[in-house]
């Protein structure tokens, strides 16, 4: 490769801290691992920058472990929490862990990577066998000394249970665990997971006398705010569609501040530095045409929504540049409930109401992109105010048809 993953991380600005030499990337290979709590049935843009940090490393020769915390997802992490976290019931973790290892899937579409889950190590591990063989190694000045232990056993603080205070122990465990069997030596994280990476280190040097790594990445800012990054007023920016719609996806990516979008294109996108100059080249020279956020919110909703979604919202984002109210749209309204047959008719893209039966049973009509065979209009058909009404795969047999407001 062109550039030395060292170089290439401290480029984009994932180099925080590390328990590494310098170079050291470089020299060798690791055998690494990365997880992601199931807290939610989806991961966020704020876990995502984490995410493409590790598409750098696979790429660059060294062996990732993708871990799903099904164990340490049942007490959740209590860093930068000031009370005490609800818990989530089996189901709820059952089905938040195949959401988050599906979304692995989708971002590390290609690569080499194995999916872990750290339910699959506890789950046999007695508790009295536990305090022996881990728990006598971990100095308790060593967990009473973290930050999020300290605000919670402050004077006005809600206090912490054993449970959440056992947290990072748990989690150093699984290091532990994964320097064992599978040969890991490294853990790559956010900032806010160094305390928790070094508990891990720290067990393997005191049980196995050997040495292991944490490299990390510092939680991505708005340089306008000041605040981390990933929150908008209506919460948390997810991955999955039906929590952030792509369409609402791709427009928060379009909107991001000018002073923020070169640093976003380094870290969100896998675009080259020649590639990302030439964008910002070109945002500097007309940055009314906004190219740079364009090229940002094109790569990043690609990656998660892939091309047809893609294609779809840029669509429906030209559309309502032009149209951007149902009183300029072109008289085409429609309520929820409202029968498909006749909105079909009415927009003349069937010639009849047999015709339009005949196109849905045939699967000849897709909302969104989406094909379907339903008879009624649902709140799930509008993406702000707005559904894209086409039949065939023909684009010119397309219209935009606006929620009507009862």
């Amino acid at each position: 490769m062109d550039k030395s993953l060292t170089d290439e991380l401290k480029w984009r600005g994932f180099a925080y801290q590390t328990t590494l030499q310098p170079g050291d990337l470089d020299k060798q290979k690791f055998t690494f691992y990365f997880g992601v709590d199931p807290s939610a049935d989806s991961m966020t843009i704020g876990n995502l920058a984490a995410a493409m940090m590790v598409r750098h490393f696979i790429a660059h020769g060294h062996k990732a472990f993708l871990l799903v915390g099904g164990a340490t997802g049942v007490i959740g992490d209590p860093d930068g929490k000031n009370r005490e976290r609800e818990l989530l019931s089996q189901e709820e973790l059952e089905r938040n862990k195949k959401a988050i290892a599906d979304q692995y899937k989708t971002i590390f579409a290609g690569q080499e990577f194995e999916v872990v889950d750290n339910a699959d190590w506890f789950k046999d591990v007695n508790y009295i066998d536990f305090l022996r063989d881990v728990g006598k190694h971990v100095p308790m000045r060593q967990m009473l000394n973290r930050e999020f232990v300290q605000s919670r056993l402050g004077e006005d603080s809600s206090g912490i249970s054993y449970a959440e205070f056992s947290y990072s122990l748990i989690q150093g465990y699984d290091f532990l665990h994964l320097f064992k069997t599978k040969g890991a030596t490294l853990q790559v994280c956010g900032s806010d997971q160094w305390g928790n990476s070094i508990a891990g280190v720290e067990l393997i040097r005191r049980i196995e006398n050997k040495e292991a790594h944490v490299w990390s990445a510092p939680l991505i800012i708005n340089k306008t705010t000041g605040e981390k990054f990933g929150k908008t007023e209506d919460g948390a920016v997810w991955l999955d569609g039906q929590k952030t719609t792509p369409y609402k996806f791709y427009q928060f990516w379009l909107n991001v501040e000018d002073e923020n979008v070169e640093q976003y294109l380094k870290i969100y996108t896998l675009l080259s530095k020649p590639e990302i100059e030439k964008v910002i080249a070109e945002f500097k020279g007309n940055p009314g045409q906004r190219k740079a956020q364009k090229t940002l919110a094109g790569e990043v909703t690609k990656l998660i929504h892939g091309d047809e979604a893609l294609k779809s919202v840029k669509e429906h984002t030209e559309y309502l540049s032009v149209s951007p109210s149902p009183s300029a749209a072109p008289g085409i309204e429609a309520r929820l409930g409202d029968n498909l047959v006749d909105l079909l008719a009415q927009t003349e893209l069937a010639g009849s109401k047999s015709d339009a039966r005949r196109l849905l049973e045939s699967g000849g009509i897709y909302i969104n992109d989406k094909q379907v065979k339903k008879d009624k209009l649902d709140e799930s058909d509008f993406i702000d105010g707005y559904l894209k009404l086409r039949r065939g795969k023909t684009l010119q047999n397309t219209v935009f048809v606006a929620l009507k407001k009862s």
